[in-house]
């Protein structure tokens, strides 16, 4: 049996089942957290990412766009048009979107068009420096890839059609994102990156801890020896 065929043709029934209950606004079928959870014998040798994002998540929006100077402040807002990325290729000028006047209020009918907009679909931006990146190194588009998955797979909620956003820096971390539910609605910025480098402060620091309690222990010992060495006699 060609399990490589069987893992894309299972793929595609779930990506086809999934774009139909968003259609016809089915509670069940597929989501996108199963199709990330869907292991799936692929190849990946020579595929790009956009060929793994978009044979995986069919209908998914990819753009090439470096979003690392959006602020979180600006991306939080409910006004800010996070719609404008699920399009292929998106304005550049979303990049520079700055608020026309006062945030409106999330039940708005403008706010809910916004994010009825975006359900049942999934958008990844990815800077130009990622992309080149990704090129050359195989290895690092899978780990994109994966990032990708597990999100979906966090962020998810079982039965229900949802909208998922995604943009990533240069490292292949998440920068921003952005869920959206039939009951609920979820924005996030560079807390991603603040927690990553948080979780990287914390190891340094066990680190030198480590470093100074080795060294400490090792002081000790070579005390402990100089005394046996002199009797005892200091």
């Amino acid at each position: 049996m060609d399990f490589g065929l069987t893992g894309k043709l299972q793929g595609y029934y779930l990506a086809q089942q999934y774009q139909k209950n968003a259609v016809t606004g089915k509670r069940e079928g597929v989501s996108f957290a199963e199709l990330a959870a869907t292991k799936a014998a692929e190849k990946t040798e020579g595929v790009s990412f956009k060929e793994m994002l978009k044979s995986k998540y069919l209908g998914a929006y990819y753009n090439v766009m470096d979003t690392s100077k959006i602020d979180r402040d600006l991306w939080g807002r409910n006004d800010y048009p996070w719609d404008a990325y699920f399009s292929e290729p998106a304005d550049e000028s979303v990049l520079s979107w700055t608020p026309s006047g006062a945030e409106p209020d999330m039940q708005s009918p403008k706010v809910h068009a916004k994010m009825n907009s975006m359900l049942g679909k999934i958008a990844i931006v990815i800077p130009p420096e990622l992309e080149e990146k990704m090129k050359n190194n195989p290895e690092l588009a899978k780990k994109v890839m994966e990032r990708v998955d597990n999100f979906l797979l966090t962020n998810a909620t079982p039965g229900e059609i949802e909208g998922f956003l995604m943009t990533f820096d240069r490292n292949g971390e998440i920068n921003h994102a952005c869920v959206v539910g039939e009951l609920k609605f979820t924005v996030s910025s560079s807390e991603f990156v603040e927690a990553r480098k948080a979780r990287e402060a914390k190891h340094a620091e066990y680190e030198r801890l480590a470093e100074e309690s080795a060294l400490k222990r090792k002081m000790l010992a070579q005390e402990m020896d100089r005394r046996y060495m002199y009797g005892g006699l200091i």
